[in-house]
């Protein structure tokens, strides 16, 4: 690889990073919204759940005005992550960056499904609550299986960076308990749904997904171009008899 293409993969790796550390910020900006205003836990009551949904539009309209953005920083961090980490990956035949940024798409749709279900509570709870409960059903269930997504993208560039040494081992583990955590939530999600103190599996899990994010984005920010060496096909001298 050239030293121009190494300075173009660095450049695009660091995009990622900054889309990263910004995904980041919308999601945590999305929840210092919509946590003080009330959004029910998993599992809440009907009651509970058509009185915020009634009550606070605003709040669920400013949350969800940031999920597309979101989304897209996500699917650009994949990318930057994809570009550090794959012409390593292709000399072992491996392809954890691939895995991991399918996981990401994944969770994009996925996570697209709760707000437009939390969209469209907020159009039934004032009228019809019956609705409210079918929907709200739908969204905890959606919600909690997501954690699947976020450990398949945890789980692909938590190991792909170590397996590169992109990232530290303290990074690596972090990902990989966080990818357990999401993991367990989501296979645990009938249960999660009935019983709320089971949904601090995944809101463990996601904290730590939030604080691996930002660190794989400052580590993708960082990250310098190596010194290519050109090499000849037959690098040796032949002798020629006198």
């Amino acid at each position: 690889m050239s030293q121009q293409s190494k300075l173009a993969t660095v450049g695009f790796s660091r995009i990622g990073g900054m889309a990263a550390i910004g995904f980041a910020a919308m999601i945590t900006l999305s929840n210092v919204v919509m946590v003080p205003a009330g959004l029910p836990l998993t599992g809440a009551e009907t009651g509970k759940v058509t009185e915020f949904f009634a009550t606070e539009g605003t709040a669920v309209g400013i949350g969800s005005a940031l999920a597309p953005a979101a989304w897209i920083l996500a699917t650009l961090f994949g990318a930057g992550a994809l570009v550090a980490l794959r012409r390593s990956e292709r000399d072992r035949n491996e392809a954890w960056s691939l895995l991991g940024l399918a996981g990401l798409a994944l969770q994009n749709v996925t996570f697209a499904g709760v707000i437009a279900t939390r969209l469209a509570l907020v159009s039934t709870a004032p009228h019809d609550p019956s609705a409210t409960a079918a929907l709200w059903a739908l969204h905890d269930a959606v919600f909690t299986l997501n954690g699947t997504f976020l450990a398949l993208a945890l789980l692909g560039l938590s190991v792909g960076g170590l397996r590169t040494g992109l990232i530290r081992p303290w990074h690596g583990t972090l990902g990989l308990l966080a990818a357990a955590l999401q993991f367990s939530s989501a296979t645990l999600a009938r249960w999660v749904i009935a019983d709320g103190t089971l949904g601090l599996l995944g809101l463990v899990g996601w904290l730590m997904w939030v604080v691996w994010i930002v660190a794989y984005g400052i580590t993708l920010i960082r990250q310098k171009p190596t010194p290519s060496v050109r090499r000849t096909p037959h690098d040796h001298t032949c002798a020629v008899p006198a």
